[in-house]
C-alpha cells in the first residue's frame, strides 16, 4: 500500500527533476550547438530522462532501482 507521504515524495522528485530536464533542454536550444551536436544532446539527455523517470517509478512501487547513487 502506498502512503501519502510515499506520494508527496514521488510528486516532488518528479517535479523537480521535469524542471531540471527542462532547465537543460532548454539551455541546450539556447546555446545553438551545431546541428548534429544539438540532436545528440538532445537524445542523450531524453535518454537520460527516462531512465530517471523509470528509476523514480520502479522505487515508488518498492522495488530496487536501477541505478542508485551510493
Amino acid at each position: 500500500m502506498v502512503s501519502l507521504k510515499q506520494l508527496l515524495e514521488l510528486g516532488i522528485q518528479l517535479v523537480v527533476g521535469g524542471l531540471i530536464f527542462w532547465l537543460i533542454w532548454w539551455l541546450i536550444s539556447y546555446i545553438r550547438l551545431p546541428q548534429p551536436f544539438n540532436k545528440v544532446a538532445q537524445v542523450i539527455l531524453a535518454v537520460v530522462a527516462v531512465i530517471f523517470l523509470i528509476n523514480i517509478l520502479i522505487q515508488a512501487i518498492g522495488g530496487t532501482p536501477l541505478i542508485t547513487l551510493n
